[in-house]
């Protein structure tokens, strides 16, 4: 039987989000007759680890459903085993770049696809814990539908279900390649949660957001796309599927929502940027100029923002994660010019990771002046931002050489994840 890997990774209290993914599995096997892994990867307190786990074990039992609740601890343990295997233990501190001890939403995902790939998982499909699923005559609107509809099955026969739409587009061969994304966005608050700072202040929005476009972007362009980011879909509720088969746009698709073949992740892993936000799609960009076949669907999740990351202390840790995202853009859109003009697939249409490892290991690095702009674009906002522009000031060199060392230690994680997602799967958890 096929088996998918349902994951919500998550470091606060999320009791909602998790009996949502609950039912969302309980579909998915119901409807597709799969077995899903639920699997929560858990960096919450202790406190809050204990609740989700009582809560998980309360639930139902639901046929074609196993849920796998790891707290750091059996985390740190599987990794060290899977490292072990792959003759990696001990490497440049790999076990502490995958599970760090600050936030890094690219490894928190890397964790994911190692576990997914013990499960004997032919998908993963990630959620996160801030989110919630659109309702539809009182039903919820799971994602997992059209993801299982269509990543991994040949394109040609998804076309059959939902129209060729731009598959024509990606080449001659493609219609025979298995279908690598299904991915969807966000109705509700902004993915990025910048609202505060267009309510103060719209010239500073613009800037700090215009840091975030690639330079392909034109001028004239340019106002309208500041004005689209980070808005996801918009707030049109769901009312009917409307699944386009073709190249994927990074920037139609949110990492809540996203489905990917395991020939993607288990070739090429997501940069462990600590403290950034925003690395995590990285895997979008790569399919996007790969020109892997993808679907793109509008069954859109709710989004939301905690209140923690709107005050005080988490406010300014989340504007740092931020100022790092805007700086590391830079070096980004340099790997992302790369593989726009790459062959990154081998004869047999699979991703190449030694040819993105030459593309992340070739990038322009992180550049003092957009790390200077950033700083004082935040400095206009005014003192109720000082916490964030101190804390720019005084750690400006260490960023910018902790944003280096970022690329450097990608190019290398690049280099060994073919060995270590072949032990994580000789691995069991």
């Amino acid at each position: 039987m096929r088996r998918v890997c349902l994951t919500l990774p998550t470091n606060r209290s999320c009791l909602p989000a998790l009996h949502g993914l609950l039912a969302e599995a309980a579909h998915g096997a119901r409807e597709f007759g799969v077995e899903v892994a639920v699997l929560v990867l858990d960096s919450s307190p202790a406190p809050v680890v204990a609740e989700h786990a009582a809560a998980l074990a309360a639930a139902p039992a639901a046929p074609g459903v196993r849920v796998h609740h790891l707290d750091e601890d059996a985390q740190r343990a599987f990794l060290t085993r899977a490292l072990a295997r792959a003759g990696l233990a001990g490497q440049d501190g790999l076990l502490d770049r995958l599970l760090p001890a600050t936030v890094s939403y690219g490894a928190c995902t890397d964790r994911a696809f190692l576990l997914a790939e013990a499960l004997g998982c032919a998908s993963v499909h990630r959620r996160d814990s801030d989110s919630r699923y659109q309702l539809l005559d009182g039903a919820p609107v799971f994602p997992i539908d059209q993801e299982l509809a269509a990543v991994g099955r040949p394109a040609r026969e998804v076309a059959g279900r939902i129209g060729a739409g731009r598959l024509a587009r990606l080449g001659p061969h493609a219609a025979d390649l298995p279908v690598a994304l299904a991915g969807a966005s966000f109705i509700g608050e902004l993915s990025v949660d910048v609202a505060e700072i267009l309510a103060l202040d719209p010239g500073v929005h613009a800037e700090l957001v215009g840091l975030s476009l690639p330079p392909t972007v034109p001028p004239p362009w340019r106002p309208q796309a500041v004005k689209e980011a980070f808005r996801g879909a918009g707030t049109a509720p769901f009312t009917a599927d409307r699944p386009v088969l073709g190249q994927v746009a990074p920037n139609r698709v949110d990492m809540c929502n996203v489905a990917l073949d395991r020939e993607v992740y288990a070739r090429v892993p997501l940069p462990t940027a600590a403290e950034t936000i925003g690395t995590d799609y990285f895997l979008l960009h790569v399919l996007h100029h790969a020109g892997l076949p993808g679907v793109l669907h509008n069954r859109h999740i709710v989004n939301f923002h905690t209140g923690e990351r709107r005050t005080g202390p988490g406010r300014t840790a989340y504007h740092l994660r931020l100022a790092k995202f805007l700086l590391l853009t830079g070096s980004l859109n340099g790997v992302f010019t790369a593989l726009a003009g790459a062959d990154l697939l081998d004869p047999d249409g699979r991703l190449r990771p030694d040819r993105i490892a030459t593309a992340v290991r070739t990038a322009p690095a992180p550049d003092p002046a957009r790390l200077t702009t950033v700083a004082d674009a935040y400095r206009r906002l005014g003192p109720d931002w000082s916490a964030l522009t101190d804390t720019l000031a005084t750690h400006h060199d260490r960023l910018l050489t902790r944003a280096a060392t970022d690329l450097t230690d990608f190019a290398a994680l690049l280099d060994t994840w073919p060995a270590l997602t072949a032990a994580a799967r000789q691995e069991r958890i």
